[in-house]
């Protein structure tokens, strides 16, 4: 009896401390997800602040903590100035105790977070960011690129156009990173696949007048007008092709299209582009269902980022939870081991290089006659593989996948 009772009390005493050294793993005794993304400028519509609430969405659905650890959320509004973005996770690392940083839109602003995360050892999500450098020639053991990322969107978009006939092609791109990567990776599968590339016109960040760069293609004679920038450029270097009748000589090929951005413009003007997305709130059940649930808050649909940033969010919380602790390299190594199932993929998977690797989708934007209720705005034409759609192993510049 003496004995049993001993051995209940170390048994006792053996849990508590397990316990207690479980709870422990939790620095500074709460799980902190800081989010740095655009909320005001170009871009801000896309992500922005309802990245933001998708995000404190999954916070709520994990019922606010983790085994008694408090979620906190931080969030702060880069500008589009990757100066901004570094010191800010840098000073979130250092003294804020963040443990999880997800990045929204601009590649410079991922980029340069990547950079202090990897310093730091603290896992980073990249969501809105497209540039393939993310998980390629700056690829780091501590950075996950989440949502799409610019050779997906060239190896859709670009492939289906050229295969269609578009063979000439003049882009116009956004003067930074991002743009950058997306003319360069689209300009490659248009030539793999016997196109040309009649030039290319750079534009800054959130330009305001494109008439002199809208000229200059007209000039070239190329079929195709590549669009390499996204939100507010995307739209508003549409709205001028329109108004300068370049639609009339050439065809546009928006390569990155947020639903967000078809709203904007309308059907009419939209109508018959292609796009390639990662997601789409009509996809199907479980899509609709948590879109409806974002609806009710943000009074509009989501975007592929805005899905992401709540999916992202959620398979981070649930490794936490799932291991005890909010340590970023072991919760990174559960992550990479386990598959991604929810409403924004089935059967993702995080790569040794950091590219989540899911399905993609080739749209077409519908007609006005062919949309029957509001924000249904997409077809969908083709499924890409994500073995298809991301640069494989043998393309690789990552020292971690080689």
């Amino acid at each position: 009896m003496k004995r049993t009772a001993i051995a209940i009390a170390a048994s006792a005493a053996w849990a508590l401390g397990f316990s207690f050294s479980a709870q422990a793993q939790v620095s500074g005794d709460t799980i902190k997800i800081g989010f740095i993304t655009d909320l005001s400028g170009t871009y801000s519509d896309v992500d922005g602040n309802g990245g933001a609430e998708a995000i404190k969405m999954a916070i709520a659905d994990m019922g606010g903590a983790i085994n008694g650890k408090k979620i906190e959320f931080l969030l702060v509004d880069h500008q589009n100035k990757a100066d901004i973005a570094a010191s800010k996770a840098r000073e979130w690392f250092d003294q804020q105790g963040v443990d999880m940083l997800i990045g929204g839109t601009n590649s410079g602003t991922n980029l340069a977070m990547a950079k202090i995360a990897s310093e730091k050892k603290k896992l980073f999500i990249a969501i809105g960011a497209g540039s393939a450098r993310l998980t390629n020639e700056e690829c780091t053991p501590f950075t996950v690129h989440y949502a799409y990322d610019t050779i997906a969107l060239a190896r859709g978009t670009g492939s289906t156009i050229v295969k269609q006939g578009g063979k000439s092609w003049y882009f116009l791109s956004a003067d930074y990173a991002f743009g950058q990567s997306l003319e360069r990776d689209t300009a490659e599968v248009v030539k793999a696949n016997g196109g040309t590339v009649m030039g290319t016109s750079k534009h800054p960040l959130a330009a305001s007048d494109f008439s002199s760069f809208l000229l200059q293609a007209q000039a070239s004679k190329a079929q195709i007008l590549g669009l390499a920038n996204a939100g507010g450029d995307t739209i508003n270097a549409i709205k001028a092709a329109n108004e300068f009748g370049v639609t009339k000589t050439m065809k546009l090929a928006g390569l990155l299209m947020f639903i967000n951005d078809v709203h904007s413009l309308g059907l009419k003007m939209t109508q018959g582009m292609y796009l390639t997305d990662g997601w789409y709130w009509d996809q199907n059940d479980e899509s609709r269902a948590w879109s409806k649930r974002y609806f009710a808050k943000m009074k509009k649909e989501p975007s592929m980022l805005q899905a992401a940033d709540y999916s992202a969010t959620m398979t981070y919380l649930n490794a936490v939870k799932t291991l005890g602790t909010d340590d970023s390299e072991k919760v990174l190594a559960y992550m990479k081991k386990t598959k991604i199932n929810d409403m924004f993929t089935k059967n993702g998977e995080i790569r040794p290089d950091g590219r989540m690797v899911h399905d993609m989708y080739l749209m077409q934007v519908k007609t006005p006659a062919e949309s029957k209720y509001p924000w249904d705005y997409y077809k969908v034409i083709a499924t890409i593989p994500g073995a298809q759609a991301y640069a494989t192993k043998a393309e690789t510049k990552c020292a971690l996948w080689k």
